[in-house]
This record gives C-alpha cells, structure tokens and sequence, in this order.
C-alpha cells in the first residue's frame, strides 16, 4: 500500500515535470514568435504583447537568451535593450533599432527620399521641436545611420544625408512588414523598386 502511494508521488511529480516543461515551451515558442514577427522589438513591448508579468517576462527572456534562441542588443548604457531573431545579421540589428523609433523612421524616410536636407526641413516634414530633431539626428549620427555634410554656398548649413542607402534600404524592403507604419514604408520601397 505505501509503494502505491510513493509510486503515486513519483508518477505525479513526473507529469508536473512533463506539464511544466511543456508550459515553458509554450511559452519560449510564443516569445520566439513575437520576436521574429517584430524584429528590434523592445521589453516593454514584449511585455505588453505577450501578457506575461514582468518577472515571469524577465525569466524566460533570460532563458532564451542564455540558449541563444534570441539575441538581446543593449545599447546607450543598457536603456534601451531591443530583441532580435538569432538569424538576423549583426549589421542589420542596428539599422533596425533606429528604423523601429518613429521619429527616426520618419526622418530616414524623409532624408532617403530628398538624398540631402537642412534641419530646418527635417522640422517641416516630421512637425516636431527643434530640439526634438536635433537629438533624433544626433543619434542617427551617432549610430552610423547618417552623416553630416557642409553646405558651401553663402549661408553655410549642415545637410544631412544618409550614410549607407544600400543597406537601409535593403533592412526597409526586409522587414517593411514588421514597423509600425507599414503603410509609409510600403510606399516608399514601391517608389523605390521602380526606380
């Protein structure tokens, strides 16, 4: 009788073991899914689509980074920690944390679209502070995305021009689907693709 229920013990904590096991690759898989879905995409983003609590969020994300399933790039003294496919190339994940913000999606799209511009009409076009701009074109400086050029006419102004149009556009075309303002970036890699 005590065997029955030592066996009864074992073969319980068995099928726990198997159930939880199973809940945590329920759970692995979905987050996987999301990622691969919104590449570049952000924790809290993650933890708002995915309904899980932070710490059940925190641990599974960890997990999935430790088996390398995802890569996790931490940039600006770990702000801002963006989570990416382990299939996507390094050179990309960059180009895409830039292009998932929208103002900077908005300001690459303008600048792609003109080749050059002032600050000035990078302020027309988005509608947003000066200030606002002026950091954004900042860190699209500071990230490679784009590079500053001199104007050498009478009134000397920076232009601003993006740095590797290839590349950009090739990330734009790649994951168009997966931005929030699908409809722009459609349009614009259609422009582009009859060029």
């Amino acid at each position: 009788m005590k065997d029955m229920a030592v066996s009864a013990v074992i073969t319980t904590g068995f099928d726990n073991y198997e159930q939880q096991q199973g809940d945590q690759n329920d759970v692995h898989n979905k987050l996987i899914r999301y990622i691969n879905g919104q590449p570049g995409i952000r924790y809290r983003e993650l933890l708002r689509v995915s309904g899980l609590s932070n710490g059940v969020l925190s641990y599974h994300i960890t997990n999935l980074e430790k088996s390398r399933q995802i890569i996790a790039d931490r940039n600006n003294n770990n702000k801002i920690t963006r989570y990416y496919s382990n299939n996507i190339p390094i050179e990309e994940t960059s180009i895409i944390g830039h292009i998932r913000n929208n103002a900077e999606r908005q300001i690459i799209l303008f600048i792609l679209e003109h080749d050059s511009c002032t600050c000035n009409e990078i302020i027309e076009y988005t509608k947003k502070a000066p200030s606002t701009v002026s950091w954004h074109l900042k860190r699209l400086k500071d990230g490679g995305m784009v590079s500053v050029l001199y104007n050498t006419g009478r009134c000397q102004q920076r232009l601003y021009k993006v740095r590797d149009f290839e590349s950009i556009t090739n990330v734009l075309s790649k994951y168009k689907e997966s931005f929030a303002s699908y409809t722009i970036v459609n349009n614009y890699t259609e422009i582009m693709e009859d060029l």
